[in-house]
């Protein structure tokens, strides 16, 4: 009996989510810009062996951060590793990197970030950054960057950010443009000190 709830409280904490995935069940795909053909949401990805939701720990183990080496290199992250910083970004709150899952082989094939930066400007407002978003290639065709980017612009909306920015390649504009963002004439500079 002990090893069976030593067991459970394990896959509970695996299944363990970085934030609260009703959230994305409230979002209103109708608010975007972007145009969806066939139509889908994150509650309704179009397949049912896909699912829109939080970043989980047992994601580890689904494949998310060879997802992430797609985009940029990520390094060896061991197990433990990602388990601190999963908990950190949890505990500091303003995380939210969501992803899509194939159920059918339990892989990560698409995956974006929002962060949350806390502000005194705009009544003690808060912003939205959008990172590292990727989709595993072999999925092209089924509208899956669109569907991540606008789940995550809307959760921004719906956490009442004021603003949502991002930097991308010159080559990705007219895509971000279908969505709903600007190049800001005057204010359209990304700046790194690496």
């Amino acid at each position: 009996m002990m090893g069976m709830e030593k067991q459970h409280s394990m896959e509970d904490e695996n299944s363990e989510y970085l934030y609260n995935p009703d959230i994305l069940k409230k979002l209103d795909f109708g608010k975007s810009p972007a145009k969806f053909n066939p139509f889908i949401s994150a509650a309704h990805p179009g397949e049912d062996w896909m699912v829109v939701r939080p970043l989980q720990r047992a994601d580890y183990d689904k494949g998310f951060l060879q997802l992430l080496s797609q985009l940029t290199s990520t390094g060896s992250i061991s197990r433990k590793q990602f388990d601190e910083r999963f908990t950190q970004m949890k505990s500091a709150g303003g995380y939210y990197v969501t992803v899509i899952e194939d159920k059918r082989i339990s892989k990560i094939i698409g995956a974006a970030t929002l962060t949350i930066e806390q502000k005194f400007i705009h009544n003690c407002s808060v912003r939205g950054r959008l990172e590292d978003v990727v989709v595993n290639d072999t999925y092209r065709g089924k509208q899956l960057g669109k569907l991540i980017v606008v789940t995550v612009s809307l959760l921004a909306q719906e956490l009442g950010c004021y603003k949502m920015s991002l930097d991308c390649k010159d080559k990705l504009i007219k895509f971000y443009e279908s969505l709903g963002y600007k190049l800001e004439p005057g204010n359209s500079n990304a700046m790194n000190m690496r």
